[in-house]
């Protein structure tokens, strides 16, 4: 047993989810909990060891996306993460409505993903800088809400949490920042979502930037 954030990596390719394992292994800082290849070893191995994290790629068997949602519905302590090679604007806000906290494209290298990884095990999200604004441009296409309309439903503590979130940090970093409880900055994220009416930190994230916060 280690004290490295626990991850399921789920890939019906063999070769790359024993490159991705091996990689996180040798960087340190991880304790791979289970190899799979479909969406249901995923569900199942998720429910077996309950991890930190969940790396999930789109394509495999049962899909990735289905995956995503069920265990966001059945495990929401679990953040989903997902490996793809897809850059389809349909799979990534596929991903985004299933509750992913990350969507990494397979061409990033072994250190940018640990890197990524442990932003996301930390409370952090993440986008591929390449699909990253397109997320943005969908967002402010089909938000017809105003600034105003959304910006009063957030107390003033609220929106100044919002700013740093957006910024990337983590809860316990937001917390250091504001000298807040971890615990706390989490109740808090939680209003701001409801109030924001998004799933997630990184379309929190988006919206922010969308109200000019």
């Amino acid at each position: 047993m280690t004290d490295g954030v626990g991850i399921v990596v789920a890939d019906d390719h063999p070769l790359f989810r024993g490159g991705v394992i091996k990689s996180l292994e040798e960087h340190g800082g991880f304790d791979v909990l289970a190899g799979v290849g479909t969406a249901d070893e995923a569900i199942s191995a998720t429910e077996r060891h309950l991890p930190d994290l969940a790396l999930l790629d789109i394509s495999m068997p049962g899909s990735g996306l289905s995956a995503a949602a069920e265990i966001g519905r059945r495990f929401p302590a679990v953040a989903t993460v997902m490996l793809t090679v897809s850059e389809s604007d349909d799979d990534l806000f596929a991903a985004l409505k299933a509750g992913a906290r990350g969507y990494v494209l397979k061409g990033v290298d072994s250190t940018e993903l640990a890197r990524v990884l442990l932003i996301i095990a930390g409370g952090g999200s993440y986008v591929s800088p390449a699909l990253a604004a397109r997320v943005l441009t969908a967002m402010q296409s089909t938000d017809a809400l105003s600034h105003q309309a959304l910006s009063e439903g957030l107390s003033e503590r609220e929106e100044t949490i919002l700013r740093l979130v957006s910024r990337g940090l983590s809860n316990k970093e937001v917390g250091r920042e504001l000298d807040l409880q971890e615990k706390t900055v989490k109740h808090y994220m939680t209003n701001i979502l409801q109030k924001l009416n998004v799933r997630n930190r990184v379309e929190a994230a988006i919206r922010a930037r969308d109200l000019g916060l």
